[in-house]
């Protein structure tokens, strides 16, 4: 479990400032049960954000949380990370991002089933690493975009050295800082 100090970035007031120390105040207890299936080593816990393919974001929508996948980048300050995600300019995840940008964000890779043992189902589950986080979420900086777009196709494995300006004048770009995260796997092995 990991908590992130964010007073070194730019373009952050001081109201947003206090929001994150409060947060962090609120995640930083936060423990994983199965301490047997902890990940704590930041190499390995880059390892696993390397291989995933999807993102899940979770947003306050009010009565029901808003849930939805994307494509995404990374990168790292130290051991924090700034995960970053793109679209159009306009749709619910857009709304509810200005009403809140508290985020809660997962993403799971390695999947494997662990058949039963004998007959007994009851003994069947799924090997797999994940990291599941919080954050705060906002829009990239115009001169951020085409880095963060160009680092996003990167994570898949794909060179690009530029964009269209009509495409990024198109495009939203936003970044999570992450302010907390946990990791963990479970093996196949029995």
């Amino acid at each position: 479990m990991f908590s992130v100090d964010f007073v070194t970035w730019n373009n952050v007031s001081q109201k947003v400032l206090l929001k994150i120390k409060i947060l962090r105040l609120f995640l930083k207890d936060r423990a994983v049960r199965r301490k047997d299936r902890e990940i704590t080593e930041f190499a390995e816990i880059k390892n696993i954000f390397d291989k995933a393919k999807v993102l899940r974001i979770a947003l306050n929508n009010g009565e029901y949380p808003y849930i939805f996948p994307v494509n995404f980048g990374y990168e790292t300050d130290g051991e924090n990370f700034i995960l970053f995600f793109h679209g159009s300019k306009e749709g619910t995840k857009h709304e509810i991002i200005r009403k809140n940008n508290r985020v809660a964000f997962e993403i799971d890779c390695e999947h494997q089933l662990v058949l039963p043992l004998g007959k007994k189902s009851c003994t069947t589950s799924f090997a797999y690493e994940s990291i599941i986080g919080q954050g705060i979420v906002e829009k990239a900086a115009e001169e951020e975009k085409e880095y963060m777009l160009i680092a996003l196709l990167k994570h898949y494995g794909i060179t690009a050295d530029t964009f269209d300006r009509a495409h990024l004048a198109n495009t939203v770009v936003y970044k999570i800082k992450v302010l907390h995260y946990s990791a963990k796997r479970r093996k196949a092995e029995r």
